[in-house]
């Protein structure tokens, strides 16, 4: 995720990073630019065509598909920013859930290998998350000799060694029936957060809408030049590639983010994330006691 300053408007304009969408578009902004040329040229020079045919009258066509197309992408940006920021909530629920758990746990627990147990396994739970969600090596320090199957679900064994630990706490009498009731829920919430962030990661937007929308900015900017040649002549070149790049851009936006798990500079940095989940939870079990 990118770090910056949004009052600083001069680094916005001129600076190009390689998630920028004029980096990603370039070769069609240049094969657009070529085809309105070519558009340009046969109606003004070699069909010698003007404003009285009837093709000049096409642009009334775009004035009424124009609202038409700003509804289809302000709802497609909006809905992928709500999966991006429904993901980041419940980032921001994990990070609550882990400091929660890890405040009580050491407030609970008395001997020293039941703390660096949960020392450890605590924020291991929001790296195999973490990894769980790009679909990579999940990057777990295993504690005791623990082994995870990472062909299969690394977050749910990583929860499960957790509740079997507390539940066998409990029955050697280290954790009355009360705290073993708020660690449950602080666990139980694990889960509910890793199946929330995997409704966002494994339903994405409906292939139908996202086809269609491209379709539509495509044939839209396509025909574009076909009237505006007579009101503009040449420099309908630059004025569609820049239409292009205005609704293209909208477009290749809602795609990064309406995945926020991925590895794009505009996802969440959830590694990074899980560090500070890590270093939080260590600074709760080794501070002062009572």
């Amino acid at each position: 995720m990118i770090s910056y300053n949004p009052k600083d408007w001069f680094s916005f304009i001129f600076r190009f990073h390689k998630a920028d969408t004029v980096r990603a578009l370039f070769p069609l902004m240049l094969a657009i630019g070529a085809y309105s040329g070519l558009i340009a040229y046969l109606e003004l020079e070699y069909w010698q065509l003007s404003k009285n045919d009837y093709i000049s009258k096409i642009t009334i066509m775009h004035n009424m598909l124009g609202f038409v197309i700003s509804l289809l992408l302000v709802f497609r940006t909006n809905t992928a920013y709500d999966r991006w920021w429904e993901g980041r909530k419940q980032w921001g629920a994990l990070t609550n859930n882990v400091r929660n758990l890890a405040i009580k746990l050491s407030a609970i627990l008395k001997e020293s290998e039941d703390l660096r147990f949960f020392r450890s396994w605590i924020p291991a739970y929001a790296q195999a998350l973490a990894s769980h969600l790009q679909k990579e090596q999940t990057r777990v320090i295993l504690f005791e000799g623990a082994d995870l199957d990472h062909s299969k679900h690394v977050p749910n064994q990583v929860a499960r060694l957790m509740l079997h630990k507390t539940y066998r706490l409990h029955r050697e009498g280290k954790i009355t029936g009360d705290e073993l009731i708020t660690i449950n829920a602080e666990l139980q919430s694990f889960t509910e957060i890793c199946g929330a962030c995997e409704r966002i990661r494994n339903t994405p937007i409906p292939y139908s809408y996202s086809a269609f929308l491209k379709k539509f900015i495509f044939f839209y900017v396509m025909t574009l030049p076909f009237g505006y040649v007579f009101e503009v002549g040449y420099l309908v070149m630059p004025v569609v590639v820049f239409i292009f790049y205005v609704l293209a851009s909208l477009e290749l936006i809602a795609e990064e983010i309406e995945e926020p798990f991925g590895t794009d500079t505009n996802d969440l940095p959830t590694f990074r994330m899980a560090a500070n989940m890590k270093e939080h939870v260590e600074e709760i079990f080794d501070g002062p006691s009572t």
